[in-house]
């Protein structure tokens, strides 16, 4: 599960990359209200391993960090 907060209504987006920078899901792609929302990632299909997801929204990019575990 990612939570995440978005300050302003608008459009955002979060894709899901693999060690090689290569995206392996999109999450999210569109127009969202203002506020904390959360998606969860059916990794099911993939390796374990360590992962980066983005999200942008309003202008900003942040990137984390993440590692799937089965």
């Amino acid at each position: 599960t990612i939570d995440y907060s978005i300050v302003s209504s608008g459009h955002v987006s979060i894709a899901v990359f693999n060690i090689a920078v290569q995206k392996v899901a999109t999450l999210v792609d569109g127009d969202m209200t203002a506020g904390n929302h959360s998606i969860v990632w059916d990794a099911s299909a993939f390796s374990a391993g360590t992962y980066f997801y983005t999200v942008k929204a309003g202008g900003q990019t942040k990137t984390m960090k993440m590692t799937l575990v089965k």
